[in-house]
């Protein structure tokens, strides 16, 4: 970890500042100083487009559904850095304990909003490219090409003109005034399903327990949510979750090979229902 970039951000706070590092992951880091939050985003991060979508955070409209930006970003050591206000993260507990409705009805309200509702630029959401990226950093390794496999077998993009989040799962939600979510990197306009895509692949994999996944999309639906139709939520839902189960098995695998540690037991699942997403799709042909 560069200890200049930790240094450069608690600065943005105050000279004297004492930095906790609360995450690294990959070469994004995030700090916090008192009530503040920081974050160095990836390198090579697009100012202009994250710009894009920090005014989207900072519309008063969505004001009880993002967690705002304090500031305009700036840069750090050559990185870009945004500053949050602290929030409480969900607490870990037993799936009834999960705030599962409140999310639901968070993403309806979400998704409500369509790209003509703001100034332009409103950035595509950046959820495909996410998990593309995913892919494409996969180490070679026992399971990788497995992995490529279930990746061959995804559809072209699709685009859409509704308000997404891009990486929508319970860790993006803290608690402040109400739950808010964060990390807007990939906020955008899109088709909504992808932001149910993931909760939809872990309960598809066994990972997400069916109660829970009834409490999300049941409130989702109850409260106008557009991604899906109440009577066959999965035919617009299959494609984006076998996404994401792509996603997340090969950042799954990224992330074992770097730290040197096995995989989880639903890591594993994520691998075996790639197994299964190769056994039942044909390769789409490319090119």
């Amino acid at each position: 970890m560069n200890s200049d970039l930790v240094a450069g951000m608690a600065a943005l706070v105050a000279a004297d500042a004492l930095p906790e590092v609360l995450a690294v992951r990959g070469d994004v880091v995030v700090v916090r100083v008192g009530d503040v939050v920081l974050k160095a985003h990836e390198a090579g991060t697009d100012l202009a487009v994250l710009s894009a979508r920090l005014r989207l955070a900072g519309d008063p409209r969505l004001g009880e559904l993002l967690l705002p930006p304090r500031s305009a970003p700036a840069i750090v050591a050559g990185r870009v850095v945004t500053t949050w206000p602290i929030g409480t993260p969900v607490p870990q507990g037993e799936p009834e304990t999960l705030p599962m409705e409140q999310a639901g009805r968070q993403l309806a309200a979400l998704h409500a909003f369509r790209r003509a509702d703001f100034a332009p630029p409103v950035p595509p959401a950046g959820s495909r490219a996410r998990m593309e990226r995913a892919v494409r950093e996969l180490p070679d390794g026992p399971a990788a090409p497995l992995v490529r496999r279930a990746f061959a077998t995804l559809e072209p993009p699709t685009g859409g003109d509704t308000l997404i989040h891009g990486d929508w799962h319970l860790g993006q939600l803290v608690w402040r005034d109400g739950w808010r979510l964060i990390d807007v990197d990939d906020l955008g306009v899109g088709d909504p399903a992808w932001d149910l895509a993931r909760p939809a692949a872990l309960f598809a994999a066994g990972v997400l327990d069916p109660g829970s996944w009834s409490r999300l999309l049941d409130a989702y639906l109850d409260a106008g949510g557009t991604a899906v139709r109440r009577d066959d939520p999965w035919a617009r839902l299959e494609m984006p979750a076998r996404a994401l189960v792509v996603q997340m098995a090969a950042r799954a695998l990224t992330a074992a090979q770097r730290d040197d540690k096995p995989l989880t037991e639903a890591q594993d699942a994520l691998i075996d229902a790639c197994g299964r997403i190769v056994s039942e799709h044909e390769p789409i042909r490319r090119g």
